[in-house]
């Protein structure tokens, strides 16, 4: 294997992750959004109708970084979540989407449904999706697992 080409891989998910984030920014412009940025919209989706911690939102990995509690903080400020304390540990505070939030959440939802429609054969396949998805699953288990950073093997 060449590093030129593990290079230009790591390189390319970058920029595709900024590129994605631009494509949701433009989306929230679109709607006229001001109150809401980029990532918080898709924290905001990935919670959708379900009721969690900030914990859970990083342990499912739909938030990766250490800003995730001022983001949620920002996101109830600006009524798309609601937040309440556990009954049974008040250490723990839950989060959910308001109806703001789900209307929200259902406008994105719609952005991802047009973009699937305008994906075929001439741009990206189902079968180019699945076979990249296995890819980049098979490079997350690497990072993650015992040979890469996440498993506690320093080199």
């Amino acid at each position: 294997m060449q590093i030129n080409e593990y290079l230009s891989s790591i390189n390319l998910i970058e920029r595709l992750h900024r590129q994605f984030l631009e494509v949701v920014k433009s989306e929230l412009d679109r709607l006229g959004m001001q109150d809401i940025n980029n990532v918080q919209a898709l924290i905001l989706y990935n919670i959708g109708t379900d009721e969690l911690t900030v914990g859970e939102l990083t342990n499912r990995g739909y938030y990766l970084g250490s800003n995730v509690s001022y983001n949620v903080r920002k996101m109830v400020e600006n009524g798309y979540l609601k937040q309440e304390r556990s009954p049974h540990d008040k250490r723990s505070v839950r989060v959910n989407s308001t109806d703001k939030g789900l209307t929200l959440w259902k406008n994105i939802d719609d952005m991802f449904h047009r973009h699937m429609a305008q994906m075929g054969p001439d741009t990206v396949s189902e079968l180019d999706l699945m076979t990249a998805n296995e890819i980049l699953a098979r490079l997350e288990r690497f990072w993650g697992g015992p040979h890469g950073f996440g498993g506690g093997v320093l080199y």
